[in-house]
């Protein structure tokens, strides 16, 4: 054989598995209906159930990453600092509360000792 036989034969077979590859894997793979459709009966009703909220949280995820990549920093930076936002947010309500309780405690032990 030829050495161009040789190479026709070598190309073609490559382009075969590169194209015929990918489609033969998209061909046998499930679509997610079919694969929702397999699942046991609880599991379907779970799914239609819980499938809106985290279609919700996938949404509000992605907008948060866009609004991160806004900032002049890391993606990552940024989701930290929010995170910290949040934590101090999150103790100083804490604190708060914690004062307050202090304060009805200080009232109520007030009112007890005047009823004496």
């Amino acid at each position: 054989m030829s050495r161009a036989g040789l190479w026709a034969k070598v190309i073609i077979g490559g382009i075969a598995i590169s194209v015929g590859g990918p489609a033969f894997v998209e061909y046998i793979r499930p679509t997610d209906e079919e694969l929702v459709k397999r699942y046991n009966p609880d599991l379907q009703k779970r799914s239609a159930e819980q499938g809106e909220r985290r279609a919700q949280e996938f949404d509000d995820y992605v907008n948060k990453l866009k609004e991160w990549s806004k900032s002049d920093k890391s993606i990552w930076f940024a989701a930290q600092e929010e995170l910290d936002q949040k934590r101090a947010l999150a103790e100083a309500q804490k604190a708060k509360a914690k004062e307050e309780t202090r304060v009805q405690r200080e009232e109520m032990r007030k009112e007890m000792l005047g009823k004496e």
